[in-house]
């Protein structure tokens, strides 16, 4: 694994962080793991729309968290799905809940690893599918290295699928939304104490120091171009998944976006690149 450089210890808190969080996690309404025990499926309606039909294609899912997005592919009907997580008891969580559907590991398999070193970590070469989840890129301190590891793991003819919340959103004042707070182009990393987590702001954490970084949305498309994959889209949206901003409404399709008499932009983008085949 190439060195990733940040704040002294910052890989250890993040991971002491998201493994405190997975019981919080799956025990919130956010996530109603009742629920997805009755659906199989957590895939929000555009990236269902966006990746297409997944029927008989293995598929490897980047920073996995506890596994609900990646046994949600295997349920739309990818041969194989691989989930990948630095954090033991997602891992743990995910492989619980695969047997608990009837997956053995040559359907859904899961593995406890840096992102970094998924080349290394995962069973298989490459594969049609390489997914990685919303709240990703922002815990990955080089852009660049994460490219080269996801262009590598993409087979010819594949391509990668990433969704993410959108930079601009992280500039603006947390309360309204309304003003430019941040600095764009920050590249310094946000080293922070935040007791909670985004399912519950007033749970009690004992782990809660988190250190993320901002990437603009240039540096994601310079970073997969180039490692060598052809961008298909980029497309931007204009809702979220939470209550970003206070002033957010949430809409009659679960997601969270400005009132009508607010003019609207970006909070969330996606983005397709293909490797040729």
């Amino acid at each position: 694994m190439r060195e990733q450089t940040g704040p002294d210890g910052w890989r250890e808190a993040n991971r002491a962080r998201w493994d405190e969080r997975v019981a919080l996690h799956t025990a919130s309404d956010y996530y109603d793991q009742d629920e997805f025990r009755r659906t199989r499926d957590a895939i929000r309606d555009f990236e269902a729309a966006e990746v297409g039909d997944v029927t008989g294609r293995s598929l490897l899912h980047l920073q996995c968290h506890f596994g609900q997005d990646t046994l949600s592919w295997a349920y739309r009907g990818a041969a194989r799905v691989v989930g990948l997580d630095f954090s033991e008891p997602a891992i743990e969580t995910a492989r619980d809940l695969a047997a608990e559907f009837g997956y053995g590991p040559e359907r859904a398999a899961f593995v406890a690893a840096d992102v970094y070193d998924a080349a290394e970590a995962v069973p298989d070469a490459a594969y049609d599918i390489v997914y990685t989840g919303i709240g990703a890129v922002n815990w990955l301190p080089d852009l660049v290295g994460w490219a080269e590891t996801v262009a590598s793991l993409v087979a010819p003819g594949g391509f990668l699928y990433l969704a993410e919340f959108h930079p601009l959103a992280d500039v603006l004042d947390d309360r309204t939304g309304s003003q430019v707070a941040h600095d764009y182009f920050r590249t310094e990393a946000w080293d922070e104490e935040a007791p909670g987590s985004y399912t519950d702001f007033e749970a009690r954490t004992v782990h809660n120091r988190s250190v993320e970084w901002q990437h603009s949305l240039g540096d994601v498309v310079s970073a997969v171009v180039g490692a060598g994959l052809r961008v298909e889209f980029l497309h931007e949206h204009d809702m979220t998944l939470f209550q970003r901003f206070g002033v957010l409404r949430r809409g009659e399709d679960g997601y969270y976006r400005f009132p009508d008499d607010r003019p609207r932009i970006p909070l969330m983008y996606s983005l397709k690149a293909s490797k040729p085949a």
